[in-house]
This record gives structure tokens, sequence and C-alpha cells, in this order.
């Protein structure tokens, strides 16, 4: 099989171009296509692939050093998910389909699938054979050959071939989700040499770490597809060929995902010790406060605490003052993360700085912290917290060298001290903040009309907050009482599950909430769909804010050109003192832990490993442990 693709469209307008071209030798030469994977060799097959610097793990490794290889197989673990990936959703579902844009699916509906390379949790960036029993990079770095294994096998025991291989990419680059389609642009052909061997080629303008994303998606069958719609949103399995196939569905309220007992794939060093419940299920609660009963009564096994006041005061129930319940800290992962209100640039009236400054200076977060959050968190200054990523002080002499063709087309603040949001006095109602927010409003062209402001148009300055549960109606009632006191129509709109996705996804908002988190080692791919002006306006993707900017978009470039870590950590904070300084997105609030607090029946292994917390594929159920507590 093979697809080609045209040439990849260059984004951008005339105006974009010739803002572009202004950029100067400096930034030029930082633009420089870099030598995909400059350490590892060409023409040569590789059993794994890291950006920068060798593999930790050899040719010959037999388990990650992060894993119990001997942990025994069985019980069930029934957990609410933390985290989700493409169109999940962990309110609701009403399609199995995880792969397109339309619907909501449950999270870890990728259990069921494999991937080319398996990502290792103790590297930032380091992947491994999974399908792929090894990869060839070509000699000029734009084509990678991988030969697969040729045991791998669907759950109908049909062989996983090339061919279905050739067939995800293709598809996905035409009809996939966001977050697959995009990373793909590059690619301009995907070819199945022979029933074991593929190719993927590109145009030579991606990121020399684009492949690092692509070998982790999902690989559907080719056959099936055929025969069943691809974007249709259904409450059916694709076929699958990973550990886990779904099991018992009770559409929007429950899933489990059955252990594959003679899954192909379970002795492979990356898949060794892992994938150890029977059965992971996941009950589905639209309320937090309804999933939080259902774990004090132990039909929900493990279960991370978001919301502070809970995790102060909450967990005093019998099961923890008999031992029965373990509440602890876990390590937070050493990856860039953010927690960020995105402010809808696709509104007008949101399209002046001062405008959106104004609404950030009305957030009190000493205030909320101390009486809402219990103290629990840390003031967010960045998109790429906990990282290096995150600039500080004075842009360097390598930073400036990014930053100086665009002085004059971004803030001058983003030459200066890295922007940090003002500290109130902790009272609530900050009277010189909240001075500052109104002069800036009344800067921008919105006056005075007795308790609102209006523009020249007569049009009031309206900011809807949209969130999906009562706890962040608490949390953001004070931030709208501050912003009505200087005159801006504030108010909160809370929706069902469904709703807030289909509104996300549409970009319906004014001000909407996002927490996520980047690679340890960022790829343009990675940064794009959350910065670049090319997702501005791709339906689902993760620019909220509607964000289009030639400078943003230049660095985005950077970061995915950068041949070494210094040049990549200079591509970031260079990134994030524009961003910073634009406030696209109002950072908030960040924890360095994780709060945790499972039923005590699982064994696992210490410590846990530095970029990634998968408990449902790392933990194992312990017999003896579930039966000291009445659970065996």
């Amino acid at each position: 099989m093979s697809t080609r693709f045209p040439a990849p469209l260059k984004g951008g307008s005339l105006s974009r171009r010739s803002v572009l071209a202004l950029g100067g030798a400096a930034a030029a030469a930082a633009l420089l296509p870099g030598r995909a994977f400059a350490a590892s060799p060409t023409d040569k097959p590789l059993h794994g692939l890291s950006a920068f610097g060798d593999l930790k793990y050899g040719p010959g490794f037999t388990h990650f050093d992060y894993v119990n290889p001997g942990a025994p197989k069985g019980g069930t673990f029934n957990f609410a998910p933390p985290n989700w990936v493409y169109n999940q959703n962990v309110l609701s579902f009403n399609t199995l389909n995880s792969f397109v844009q339309r619907g909501d699916a449950p999270p870890r509906m990728e259990m069921c699938f494999d991937s080319l390379m398996a990502r290792a949790l103790d590297e930032p960036d380091a992947v491994y054979g999974l399908l792929a029993e090894s990869v060839t990079i070509s000699a000029d770095r734009n084509s990678f050959v991988f030969r697969l294994r040729p045991e791998a096998r669907f759950h109908d025991g049909s062989p996983l071939t090339a061919a279905d291989v050739a067939f995800s990419f293709d598809i996905y680059k035409q009809k996939g989700h966001p977050d697959l389609l995009l990373p793909l642009r590059e690619m301009t052909e995907v070819v199945a040499v022979d029933a074991t061997t593929v190719r993927l080629d590109f145009s030579g303008n991606q990121s020399p770490r684009t492949i690092l994303d692509l070998v982790g998606f999902p690989i559907v069958s080719k056959p099936y597809f055929e025969a069943n719609p691809f974007d249709g949103s259904q409450i059916k399995a694709a076929l699958g060929s990973g550990p886990y196939k779904v099991g018992m569905v009770r559409p929007g309220q429950t899933i489990e995902y059955e252990r594959v007992a003679d899954y192909w794939g379970r002795d492979l060093p990356v898949n060794r010790g892992l994938y150890n419940f029977d059965r992971v299920r996941i009950d589905f609660y639209r309320e937090r406060q309804a999933g939080f009963e259902a774990f004090k009564k132990g039909n929900v096994l493990f279960r991370q605490e978001f919301t502070s006041r809970i995790w102060a005061t909450g967990y005093d129930f019998p099961a923890i003052a008999q031992g029965k319940v373990v509440k602890r800290e876990f390590p937070g992962e050493k990856r860039p993360s953010m927690q960020a209100h995105a402010i809808n640039q696709r509104r007008e009236r949101f399209r002046d700085e001062r405008v959106r400054r104004a609404i950030a200076l009305c957030f009190d977060f000493e205030w909320t912290n101390r009486n809402l959050f219990y103290g629990a968190y840390e003031r967010s200054q960045t998109l790429f917290e906990r990282s290096a990523y995150r600039a500080e002080g004075l842009p360097s002499p390598a930073e400036l060298a990014l930053l100086e063709p665009f002085r004059g087309k971004i803030p001058e603040a983003a030459f200066g001290e890295a922007v940090t949001q003002p500290k109130s006095d902790g009272s609530g109602r900050d009277r010189k903040l909240l001075g500052t927010a109104a002069r800036l409003v009344a800067d921008a062209g919105w006056k005075r009309d007795g308790k609102l402001l209006r523009n020249e148009k007569g049009e009031t300055l309206g900011v809807e907050i949209l969130v999906q549960d009562d706890v962040f109606v608490r949390v953001d009632t004070p931030w709208v009482e501050n912003m009505r006191a200087v005159g801006i129509d504030a108010s909160i709109r809370m929706v069902d599950s469904a709703q807030y996705q289909m509104r996300q996804n549409d970009f319906d908002f004014d001000v909407i909430a996002m927490a996520a988190s980047f690679s340890a080692t960022p790829t343009r791919e990675g940064v794009e769909r959350f910065f670049h002006s090319r997702a501005a306006t791709v339906p689902g993707t993760r620019n909220l804010p509607g964000t289009i900017d030639p400078a943003v978009d230049a660095m985005v470039d950077a970061v995915g050109r950068a041949q070494d870590r210094e040049g990549l950590v200079t591509a970031m904070r260079a990134l994030d003192r524009i961003l910073r300084a634009r406030l696209d997105w109002i950072p908030s609030w960040y924890s360095p832990n994780h709060r945790a607090a499972y039923w005590d029946m699982f064994g696992f292994k210490e410590p846990k490993p530095d970029f990634g917390f998968p408990v449902e594929s790392l933990w194992w159920f312990d017999e003896a442990k579930a039966k000291q507590i009445g659970k065996g």
C-alpha cells in the first residue's frame, strides 16, 4: 500500500510572511533544519530512538527498571482517570471511537491498540520497539523504515501488517482527531513495502522530533474500517490488538477493559511487568462529590484528589481510620505542565491585551488559596510550570537572538524580566489591583455607564466563564464579583459535560479553563496545537484563545528545530516570555505532587518513574493485602 499526499500548505497570509521575513540572520540561523537524532546512525536497524543522547536500555534489555517483571496477574482496578487524550471525557461517553473529534469517548480506549513503539517513563524522550522490532533512519533523515514483528496480531487472530499501519496514518491524516491529524502535516507518503515493512516519508520541513509523536499513534485494522465508517460515532468497539479489549459497557455510565490473556505482545521488553489487572473499570460520575462518595464506599479503588477542600477535610471516613485506605502524595512528573484560563480572542472585545490583563488582575489567587484551597496550591506564572522551560529573570543572549527580530511586534514586556502576575494583599478585593484593572479597560476604550462598561457601540464588556462542575462555580464566583466591581459584565455558565466538550471544540466560549502537560522533551507538534496560528481555526485543537501571532509561530518552529537540549530550552523560554507578555492564557495554580488515595490492596514499585504515572498499567493486585481489608 502506498499513499501520497500533496505538498503541505504553508500557513499564514502575505502579511504574516512579510513579518517573518523581518527575522534577520539571527532568527534564520535558529530555525535552520537540524539533524534529526544526530546521535543515531542512519541506514542501520535500531531498537529505539532518543532525540538527544544515548538510550538508557540496550538492544537486549528485558524490561523497564520501574516495573516488577514478576508482578502477578489478576483482580479488578476500578479508578477515576486523572487524565485523558483525543476526544475522551471523564464525565460521560457516547461513543467508543476515540480517534475522531466527534463524540465523547471513555478514557483509556488506547489500551486496546498497539503502536509502533512505546515510550519509556524513566527517560525524557526515548521510545522502544513494540509493533516494530526495528526502525531504520534514511541517510537524509527524512524517511523511517519500520520492520514489524511478524507475530503481531489483532484480537481476532488476524495478522497486523504494514497495510494496517499505512492505513492508520493515512486515515488519521484525512479524518483523525486534530491531535492525530496535525502532527502528520509534513508526512508526504506512507508505503507498505511488504507485509512486515512500512516506510514513512517526510517533506524535510518536519521537526526532527516529529517521529517521537507519531510512533505512539494507535494502529487500527484496515479491513475493519473498510467495513465500518471510521468517522462514525457508535457504541461499538473497533478491532484492536493491545493488552486490553472492551468488555462490559453501559453507555455514559461504566466501561470495563478486559485483559487479553493471549495478548501477542505480553512478553515483549516494553510490556513485561505491565498491564497486570484482569479488568480495568471506569465508572462515570457527573459530579465530583458523587465520585468521592463512591470511593469512600470502596466502589472506586483509586482516586487522585483535585479538590483541595476535600483533600483537607474529607478524608476522615471510617476506612481511613481503620487503615483500609491510604492517603498520600506521590512526586509529580518532571514534565512541563499548565493550568490556565484561556481568553477567547475570536471575540473582538478580548483582542486588546489591556482587556485581558484587566480580567487577570481581578483574580485574587492569594485570597482564593487561603480561603478556598486550604493553602494547597502555588501560583502558576507560566504555561511550562515545574520545568527548565520556565523563563526566569532577563532574557539570555540566546533568547534575545530569537526575540529581537520581533521587537515592536510583540509586547515590550517580553524583553524585560519574565512577566509575573502581581501578588494581591489577600483581602479578596485588592483596591490597587482593581484600580489598575479599571484604568486598563478605560484606556482600551471602555467607559463606565452606571454599573457596566460600554464601548462606542454601546456594547457591554461581557465575560462568561464556562464550567462543567459546581466546584468551579465556587472557585470562580469571587473572580466574577471582582470583575463586576470594575464594570465588567461577568457571569458563570455551567453546562453538562457533552455541551461543555462541544462548546470547547467549537471555540464557543469567552473564558474556559484547561489543564495539560507536555512531553519532557517538547516537540513542535506538541506545542503547536496549543499556540501556533495553524491550530487557531481547527476545531478541537488546544489553541483555545485563538492565538495568531507570527512571533509565537516562529518560537514554536524554533522549538521544533532545536538541535540539542540547550537550544530546546532557549526556544521554549523565548516562547514562554512571549506567551506570558501576551496573556492569551491566564496561568492559575499548580501542585508539585499527586494527591492520591487508594484502598490498600495493590502492589507497586517505588520510586515511581519520573515521566509518567499510569497506575492502571504499573500497579498490580495484591491478594494478601486485599484479604486483610476484606476485599480478597
